[in-house]
């Protein structure tokens, strides 16, 4: 399998198996040479032996003819006839040592010549190879078996000795940052798994004192926010009060009303996810009302450019999600489309769980769209934006199970899609 990795445990298995292979190996390498050696020796013994026999025999009583077993062989031939009558595989060899096949066997044979007479000793070794067949054929099974008993030993071995990583690796899976939890360090522990135990009780000693500093930031970050928003709504709440407001007046009024609520909103939605929770509550929520609301701040800046909203989205569609997450995807989303859209559209089509905000600006680049999502990554060097936007969006959906994809063509325009579980 692509991209496989066995655990610590099979590793050690397989290492102690793989060293076990090595040395086994080895070592029947070693003694089937030696067998082989001894071997050679032996035959070579047998038949020098068998050669000394013959001619002290022979030479006492020149009657002497040798007995034959079925793979030693002795001759005497005392001239040219009594040698052509000798087997084929014996005519015509010189005094000394041979060795040759004769058909499919070996043989060994010696040659020596006396006063005139020669002697022939010829020993087939068909019974030492096939006692040299076996012996292989044990080793072999003896390498298999003790690589087999050393892989399910050493998977045991292994297991004992990683039982305590394993182990605390489980209790660390379990740790939640910020909460409270019980030391990892225990008596008993080998010294390496205690020094790492150790290590990580430190570690999330400083994450809870990270986080509890975050938090108290993010909660005064969020009280001085919220006080000047507190105002602001606060005095446009008395001026729609006053009845001698203009109409022009009121519904700037209305608006920044609007806008510091909405703000307030947003303010709360940042804070959550910085802090990794959730937004609040899922409810059952009307598509076409979240995307009336996050249209709205930006119908000024689209009729002032000229760029035509549509609008497809059928007033039944329901889903059960998030409101304020859904609503700050969308105020990005189309802050977006329309700050970098000059001419033509701006449209929000939703069908089959998925809604799709496209525009015919500017675009993007294609070697700029695997980056879009990044922080403070902007494709456009003298854009106004932070670059937060659309990593806000990335990191909203991310945290909901939604999935948002981008299609561009430069110079054509953009469509971001929010595809719903």
């Amino acid at each position: 399998m692509a991209g496989y990795r066995p655990g610590l445990r099979l590793r050690v298995a397989f290492a102690l198996a793989l060293a076990c292979l090595l040395i086994v190996g080895a070592l029947g390498f070693t003694l089937f040479t030696a067998s082989e050696e001894l071997e050679e020796g032996l035959i070579t013994q047998i038949v020098a032996e068998e050669m000394d026999y013959l001619v002290s025999r022979h030479r006492q009583d020149p009657a002497y003819r040798p007995q034959r077993s079925s793979n030693l062989l002795g001759y005497v031939a005392r001239n040219a006839q009594e040698q052509e009558r000798l087997p084929p595989f014996l005519v015509g060899l010189a005094a000394g040592k041979h060795e040759f096949f004769a058909g499919r066997e070996e043989i060994h044979a010696l040659v020596r010549e006396v006063g005139g007479t020669r002697y022939y000793v010829a020993y087939k070794v068909g019974l030492h190879e096939q006692r040299e067949e076996e012996f292989k054929l044990l080793l072999l099974l003896s390498i298999f078996t003790a690589t087999v008993a050393s892989l399910v030993l050493g998977y045991w071995l292994s297991g004992v000795v990683v039982s305590q990583v394993t182990d605390l690796a489980g209790r660390v899976g379990g740790l939640k940052p910020g909460q409270k939890h019980e030391v990892l360090s225990r008596p008993g522990q080998y010294p390496e798994v205690a020094e790492l135990a150790r290590a990580f009780d430190d570690y999330q000693a400083r994450i809870r004192q990270m986080i509890r500093r975050e938090q108290e930031f993010t909660s005064n970050a969020s009280h001085e926010l919220r006080t000047p928003l507190t105002a602001i709504k606060t005095s446009c709440e008395l001026l729609l009060a006053d009845g001698g407001l203009s109409d022009k007046s009121r519904i700037r009024a209305q608006w920044i009303s609007t806008a510091a609520g909405r703000m307030a909103d947003q303010i709360q939605a940042l804070l959550f996810l910085a802090r990794g929770q959730a937004l609040g509550d899922t409810e059952p929520v009307a598509i076409a009302d979240c995307v009336a609301e996050a249209v709205e701040p930006y119908r000024a800046e689209i009729a002032r450019r000229g760029l035509a909203l549509e609008l497809d989205i059928a007033r039944d569609a329901v889903l059960e999600l998030n409101y304020p997450a859904l609503r700050l995807v969308l105020s990005n989303l189309v802050r977006n489309a329309v700050e970098y859209t000059e001419r033509g559209f701006v449209r929000i089509a939703y069908a089959a769980k998925r809604l799709t905000v496209s525009d015919s600006g500017r675009g993007i680049a294609a070697e700029h769209l695997p980056r879009i999502f990044e922080r403070f990554f902007r494709a456009e060097a003298g854009s106004e934006g932070t670059g937060l936007g659309l990593a806000i969006v990335k990191r909203v959906c991310d945290h909901y199970g939604w999935r948002i994809e981008a299609e561009s063509t430069l110079g054509k325009g953009s469509a971001f899609s929010i595809a719903f579980p």
